[in-house]
């Protein structure tokens, strides 16, 4: 069992950045590949990012490839995501998600986070 607990949201204006941190509770965390998903008003979740369970593969969204990086620390049980060249459109709630497989779909993700929010200001 993985509880996650996101950070680090706010708000930003257009081409500022932001670094949003999830920590994870449980000694399984690095068993876990990771996610971040978001939600804006009135839109389904999306796909933002993915690491695998060791850190070795990442795969982005087309919509914030070459401005958000994911990455993760193992040993302190921690993943990040962040967040350079913000747009307004990049408003949204972020969550940080866990689940046992390479995957975008937020169905394949078990463990959820309870949502941190980025505003970006024009």
């Amino acid at each position: 069992q993985v509880q996650l607990a996101e950070s680090g949201g706010g708000l930003v204006q257009a081409g500022g950045s932001l670094k949003l941190s999830c920590a994870a509770s449980g000694r399984t965390f690095s068993s876990y590949v990771m996610g971040w998903f978001r939600q804006a008003p009135g839109k389904e979740r999306e796909f933002v990012a993915i690491i695998s369970s060791s850190g070795a593969r990442t795969y982005y969204g087309d919509y914030v490839k070459g401005r958000f990086t994911i990455s993760r620390d193992n040993a302190k049980n921690t993943v990040a995501l962040q967040m350079n060249s913000l747009k307004p459109e990049d408003t949204a709630v972020y969550y940080c998600a866990g689940g046992g497989s390479y995957s975008f779909a937020s169905s394949s993700y078990g463990y959820w986070g309870r949502g941190t929010q980025v505003t970006v200001s024009s």
